[in-house]
């Protein structure tokens, strides 16, 4: 029986952080299955094509992880696709709340659906999308943040 987890998010734009917790679950589970939300409520920078596009970038070399975008109930979407768990990372203690309330409403849409929490490495604690896409904006370097194309689709973002 293949173990297969869903990590949902924005990723407007990946980060080192995220790329931190796909590549250790990676080597948890038997595939990782990175789903790109739509999310238009977050107004995000880049499109979703865009975002599935930086993401298999960032994911190329992992054998093991398909790139896809969705949107709709994250639930309805992880039961179609058959996984067994959710992964969701925490960066701080200031994420915990949220994503306690988020894996509990899971669980109760879901009830075999696990959640499954990663933090990423300390030197990624503190990076964030947002964060990222601010520095970029106003020219600083974020090459220690981001995969050298995602470096690139900002710096495109950004001139235009």
């Amino acid at each position: 029986m293949s173990r297969e987890i869903l990590y949902p998010g924005t990723f407007d734009p990946i980060t080192n952080g995220h790329f931190d917790l796909i590549d250790r679950a990676s080597r948890l589970f038997d595939k990782v299955i990175v789903a790109v939300a739509e999310n238009p409520g977050k107004g995000p920078l880049f499109s979703s094509d865009e975002r599935v596009e930086m993401v298999k970038q960032v994911v190329g070399d992992l054998n093991n992880v398909e790139v896809i975008d969705f949107s709709g109930l994250l639930v309805d979407f992880a039961l179609k696709k058959g996984v067994c768990a959710l992964l969701r990372g925490i960066r701080a203690v200031s994420d915990f709340e949220y994503e306690f309330q988020l894996a509990n409403m899971n669980r109760r849409l879901a009830p075999d659906l696990e959640s499954v929490f990663l933090t990423p490495d300390e030197t990624n604690t503190f990076i964030s999308s947002t964060l990222v896409k601010e520095v970029a904006r106003y020219g600083g370097d974020i090459r220690d943040f981001v995969h050298p194309y995602v470096v690139q689709q900002l710096e495109l973002k950004f001139k235009a």
